[in-house]
């Protein structure tokens, strides 16, 4: 059984500022999280939740750990937890995963290594 979010964690994704990315809006549209912009212990728990809980994927050739919950699925960029500072989130329809296994892939461009 996959562990869920604890509560505190739930209560920090929902009551966030989610930024939408616009730069990728139309190939790959998800939102984001600043660390140094939210509160930091929360963030740091939120990341090594993913890190732990969450199952080895891919976007593109790029090895991804995600995690999903609630109908979204979360990743980080996979710096070393010091060095974290982005937590991603989109809808489960708009997933790597989820458009490979379907055949919606947006052509990769150079600058696709979120």
């Amino acid at each position: 059984m996959r562990m869920r979010f604890p509560e505190e964690i739930t209560e920090f994704v929902k009551t966030e500022t989610w930024i939408f990315a616009k730069t990728y809006a139309k190939t790959w549209p998800h939102e984001y999280l600043v660390k140094k912009k939210v509160d930091q212990e929360l963030f740091v728990k939120m990341v090594r939740h993913i890190r732990a809980h969450g199952y080895q994927g891919s976007f593109y050739s790029k090895p991804i750990t995600y995690f999903d919950e609630d109908g979204f699925v979360y990743w980080t960029m996979g710096a070393p937890l010091e060095e974290e500072d982005i937590i991603n989130r989109c809808p489960k329809k708009d997933s790597y995963e989820y458009k490979r296994d379907h055949g919606l892939l947006p052509e990769q461009q150079e600058d696709d290594n979120r």
